[in-house]
């Protein structure tokens, strides 16, 4: 099982938590929580979860595998994205022929703004 290791990192800061405050709480060392977070390390499945809990994120979120929300007609739903992410989108859609291309074909139009930035 992999974990998201920004999805840790943003969590922990949210809380205004330390690495060695974390580190405390999972009962691990500071360095192992470091570890997680630079992705050199995978939790044990016993921590993984328990990690969930402290940073209050769904065990899914903490994988980095999107949720699915499906509502019916007239329900309202919502869907909760990392403000960063917000901005992203955000900034993306002023630039139309680039959002449109990343909408349409996002591997190649990724790998052609990837090589232009080399």
């Amino acid at each position: 099982m992999t974990i998201d290791t920004q999805k840790v990192k943003e969590a922990r800061k949210e809380l205004n938590m330390s690495q060695g405050q974390l580190a405390d709480l999972l009962g691990v060392s500071k360095v192992t929580i470091c570890w997680y977070e630079n992705g050199d390390r995978t939790p044990s499945l016993e921590h993984f979860c328990k990690l969930a809990d402290i940073l209050h994120l769904s065990l899914n979120e903490l994988a980095g595998r999107e949720v699915s929300v499906v509502a019916e007609e007239e329900e309202e739903y919502q869907i909760k994205l990392p403000k960063k992410d917000l901005e992203i989108l955000s900034e993306l859609k002023k630039y139309r022929k680039v959002y449109k291309s990343l909408y349409n074909d996002p591997k190649r139009t990724m790998k052609l703004i990837d090589k232009r930035m080399k």
